[in-house]
């Protein structure tokens, strides 16, 4: 057998993070006439390297089978695109960003980032992989490429529309298997005096919140901040400062600048700043929790066991009962923890999910059929499972006419709760 190799250092993968068996492509939705049709399963075994720590996922199924055509678009969450316009907001005022800047977004989904700053006369760059998402886009008037970002494509962006004053990449650095060749697109697409922020999942938060679900397959690695630091440095990228956001369940925004010549300082360091104290607490946090050192990442297994034995229960006995539970969501996360937990149709009836792209189709896997949102108000269920549950707030108050019929929400993470 072949050991894989970390995507970051080259050292051979031996140590195991969590194994959650087989799973399809997470945002792979079934029309109906393929539900006969077999399915492909793939292994969601994570490795973490020896040496760098990186936690990882092999690259079971390259990126452009999975983002050449997507079904999440990032519009139809109103929070995250709320959460954007603040960061647009923020960064315009930080930045003294105006018409003569430009701001590039790599993954730029559907432009719910890009259109605030198109707002502002600010000229933006979406680069996106996925060609119907990239099309959306055009249609709102955001200049729009249909690119991978890597060290190639970055330099040749740069040199058709320039440099940018503002790179933004928002949970796109846990979703490239070339992990080494996207930090340097970042760096060719960005300003000697620019900045580089990227949005992903933060690892300390997932491991203790156990938000195992965030696992899937385009989800190639699991940062921390210190592994962040290191990929990023190995294209001339430092980090000056890092945010803790509550998106996703728990989130960094990292800052980058390059760390080049004409940035030296007063010290000769190589930087013309110091890394904020934000960088420093982040860090000593995680080593306090053990990521900064293999042991320190063991035992996630156990509290995975516990997540999938609480919902089953939770489940069954509501079958046994009489009690009928259907879904709220399609999200990628909710696949890893239906197919996780062997979730099918006899015990969650239905999900619904405002994406009119995933209505009418099926979940993979399980094979659970995806209807309106309007389907719950009709059947007046007794309980709704919530997948999404890192838009718990948004959710709760969309959701909150279930109660009228006495109807109660779940949420099965980071521990089965009823409300």
């Amino acid at each position: 057998m072949t050991i894989a190799e970390c995507r970051l250092c080259g050292t051979g993968l031996t140590e195991t993070f969590v194994d959650l068996g087989m799973s399809p492509l997470c945002e792979s939705y079934l029309p109906v006439d393929r539900l006969d049709s077999a399915e492909t399963f793939y292994p969601l075994h994570v490795r973490i390297c020896s040496s760098c720590l990186l936690v990882q996922l092999p690259a079971y199924v390259p990126g452009e089978d999975i983002f050449s055509d997507y079904a999440y678009f990032s519009s139809y969450s109103d929070s995250w695109v709320a959460h954007a316009k603040r960061y647009a907001d923020m960064m315009t005022e930080t930045l003294g960003l105006g018409p003569e800047s430009l701001v590039t977004e790599v993954a730029s989904n559907d432009g719910y980032l890009l259109q605030h700053f198109v707002a502002r006369d600010i000229p933006v760059l979406g680069v996106e992989p996925a060609a119907n998402i990239a099309e959306v886009a055009r249609g709102k008037g955001i200049r729009t490429e249909t690119y991978f970002l890597g060290a190639e494509t970055g330099a040749e962006l740069a040199s058709r529309y320039g440099r940018a004053d503002l790179v933004a990449g928002n949970n796109v650095y846990a979703h490239v298997p070339d992990l080494i060749g996207f930090t340097a697109g970042l760096a060719a697409l960005v300003k000697p005096t620019g900045l580089v922020t990227l949005e992903f999942p933060h690892l300390l938060r997932l491991i203790e919140r156990r938000q195992y679900d965030t696992i899937y397959h385009e989800h190639y690695q699991y940062l921390s901040l210190l592994t962040a630091q290191r990929a990023l440095a190995t294209a001339g990228l430092a980090v000056a400062d890092v945010e803790e956001l509550s998106s996703h369940g728990g989130s960094l925004r990292v800052h980058a600048r390059p760390a080049a010549a004409d940035n030296l300082g007063p010290t000769g360091s190589g930087l013309g700043w110091e890394p904020s104290s934000n960088v420093k607490s982040v860090l000593d946090a995680e080593a306090e929790a053990g990521l900064h050192t293999l042991d320190g990442h063991r035992g996630f297994a156990e509290a995975v066991f516990m997540i999938k034995r609480n919902l089953l229960d939770f489940l069954l006995t509501a079958r046994a009962e009489g009690k009928r539970v259907v879904g709220y969501g399609a999200p990628g996360k909710g696949n890893t923890l239906l197919n996780h937990c062997g979730i099918r149709s006899d015990l969650l009836a239905y999900t619904v999910d405002r994406s009119p792209y995933k209505q009418g189709r099926f979940l993979p896997g399980t094979h659970i059929p995806i209807h309106a949102p309007e389907r719950l108000a009709q059947d007046r269920p007794d309980y709704v499972l919530v997948l999404p549950w890192n838009l718990r707030t948004e959710i709760s108050s969309q959701l909150a006419y279930v109660r009228e019929w006495g109807g109660r929400l779940v949420y099965p993470i980071p521990e089965l709760e009823v409300v």
